[in-house]
């Protein structure tokens, strides 16, 4: 990911676009993009800064307030799929895919095997 411009040149080309110069022209003169001299343009109008917003960050882990009742569902019943798991949480309210159930499992070092060899 690229980091933002820097709020100089972002002041530059609001100040030129307040100044009643076009959004294309403005954009030509200082080498950046028309759709981020019309970004600026919006953000400075709204808020009065210029400044990039948030860029990246962590996205909360949607099962961790559920993690007790994974675990007890899988210690009560090893043979419960993957499937199963992710539809038992849909009835308690949790829309989740199949991959984020698996993701969560590995994560937290929660295994269930089917494994008939051994005892």
């Amino acid at each position: 990911m690229t980091r933002p411009l820097s709020n100089d040149l972002r002041k530059r080309v609001v100040d030129a676009i307040e100044a009643g110069e076009s959004c294309r022209s403005v954009a030509v003169r200082f080498g950046v993009a028309v759709s981020s001299a019309v970004k600026w343009s919006q953000r400075y109008r709204s808020s009065g800064s210029v400044a990039p917003g948030k860029m990246g960050g962590h996205r909360k882990r949607v099962l961790e307030p559920y993690r007790a009742f994974i675990a007890e569902r899988i210690n009560q019943t090893p043979h419960l799929s993957l499937h199963g798991l992710k539809e038992e949480l849909a009835a308690r309210g949790v829309k989740v895919s199949h991959d984020t159930v698996w993701q969560f499992l590995r994560r937290e070092g929660l295994r269930f095997k089917k494994n008939t060899v051994r005892p």
